[in-house]
């Protein structure tokens, strides 16, 4: 079935808003299923029940813990953790979490939320594994900015290894069907340098071209159990270094990138309140940019999210919140810019260390004459809150070379259409996995998808 994602910009019938956000899933389902049946039904209206009939289902399965098993977590977990510090934390919004049937239910990811974020938390953790890795983290990028600084430019070699593998789970639902797999791959563009692909089992129907925006390798086949789909790739990323000087920016700037683009980057009544209030009048396209980074960066607080297909309107939610992980911290950044005339646009992929490798989100914008400049928000705002303000205005114009970028487009599909609403409709780092017209659900336990370092990395 195709989704048209833009729909998400149709607002819900009133009814099934309540029920929705009342926590009674199952009748607003319910309620949603009746309205499609319908006749007369507008096709922006059916578009919307249709895209909500997926959401509905997808949301209260990332909520699992209530009350009482979220505080047992957390004594666990804390020294001297009390009811009224939960009380406390729900309150103030620093964890996330839903009504099932009116009684708060708390994300599945809520713990390591705080341990994230919460600094004073994190000192009173019971098992205080990671602070030493956290540490080396930190002294890398440290040394990372010294060395940009000093030589103009970073870079490190990359060679890692994808691997997509299908759960007992997710076998179980599978097993002698027809299964689609699309296993993420660098786009070899900006950064990317002497790409190679050294290896890729079984072989795979398609792999999409070098530049594509959210580029993968495609597999079909049918399923039997325990498959599994790898790919080893190495690369250089090069990362100039950039100081852009605002005396130098030229009268005249493209207008590429600068466009809405539904249902998330558009330009509503408060985005354009919000913008206004950010630039205060600023005319000089650099200025404005960092303007909106500094906004971000100071005043929206990390946070772990629900999938992002469960959201209609995203830099509304950061923007109101004043909360989110990197990829919504990312949107509000390129929508806003967009809003004020400057170019902006997505890069995602990984961030992978000698130390770690995970998903991860960010942002490129430009301004004539310097080209595209990078704004990582996350980690902007992690040095904020780390007292180091050298790394967060680093992270305003630039990026270090630990990254894998897999998607140049938000909101792209993949070479191979997909015949099914992706578990992630919008990004793509851990894969999809489509069978018999439905998508497979990492977040489910029904696949899992590994990224390893091959051989070790060393700046170079």
């Amino acid at each position: 079935m195709d989704y048209d994602l833009r729909a998400l910009s149709v607002p819900l019938p009133e009814d099934i808003l309540k029920l929705k956000w009342g926590g009674d899933f199952e009748t607003a389902l319910e309620v949603t299923e009746r309205r499609l049946q319908q006749e007369g039904l507008p096709e922006a209206l059916k578009q919307r029940l249709l895209l909500e009939r997926e959401i509905l289902g997808r949301i209260p399965r990332q909520y699992p813990y209530s009350w009482q098993e979220a505080l047992s977590m957390l004594k666990a977990r804390f020294r001297d953790f009390s009811e009224e510090e939960l009380r406390e934390l729900w309150l103030s919004d620093s964890c996330d979490w839903i009504y099932r049937k009116g009684q708060p239910f708390f994300h599945q990811r809520f713990l390591g939320n705080l341990l994230k974020t919460n600094a004073a938390l994190r000192n009173r953790d019971l098992q205080s594994d990671g602070k030493a890795f956290d540490g080396r983290n930190r002294d890398l990028l440290r040394e990372n900015i010294l060395r940009a600084k000093e030589e103009g430019c970073t870079r490190a070699h990359i060679h890692l290894r994808t691997t997509i593998r299908l759960t007992e789970k997710g076998a179980e639902r599978c097993r002698g069907k027809q299964i689609r797999v699309y296993l993420p791959l660098p786009v070899e563009y900006a950064q990317v340098h002497h790409y190679r692909l050294r290896n890729i089992a079984p072989l795979p129907r398609m792999v999409a071209g070098p530049e594509y925006p959210q580029r993968t390798a495609v597999f079909e086949t049918v399923c039997t159990g325990g498959e599994s789909f790898s790919a080893e790739f190495e690369f250089d990323n090069i990362m100039e270094y950039h100081a852009p000087d605002p005396e130098q920016i030229l009268a005249a700037q493209p207008s590429f990138y600068t466009e809405e683009q539904p249902p998330h980057i558009r330009f509503t009544p408060y985005i354009r309140r919000l913008a206004e209030e950010i630039l205060e009048g600023e005319t000089n396209p650099l200025l404005k940019a960092r303007r909106i980074y500094d906004y971000i960066t100071t005043h929206v607080r990390y946070s772990f999210v629900r999938q992002y297909g469960t959201f209609s309107q995203i830099p509304e939610y950061v923007g109101t919140s004043l909360k989110g992980d990197c990829g919504f911290q990312a949107l509000l950044f390129i929508t806003l810019c967009r809003c004020a005339g400057i170019p902006a646009r997505w890069q995602s992929g990984l961030y992978a260390t000698p130390y770690e490798t995970g998903c991860h989100d960010w942002a490129q914008y430009y301004v004539a004459p310097f080209g595209w400049l990078f704004a990582d928000c996350s980690f902007g705002g992690a040095a904020y809150r780390e007292g180091d303000e050298e790394r967060r205005v680093f992270y305003g114009a630039n990026l270090d070379p630990y990254r894998v970028p897999q998607a140049s487009e938000f909101q792209h599909g993949f070479c191979l259409p997909e015949d099914a609403l992706r578990e992630d409709p919008y990004d793509n780092q851990v894969g999809e996995i489509i069978c018999e017209g439905q998508a497979l659900s990492q977040n489910d336990g029904e696949f899992e998808t590994i990224h390893e370092l091959v051989s070790p990395m060393q700046p170079q």
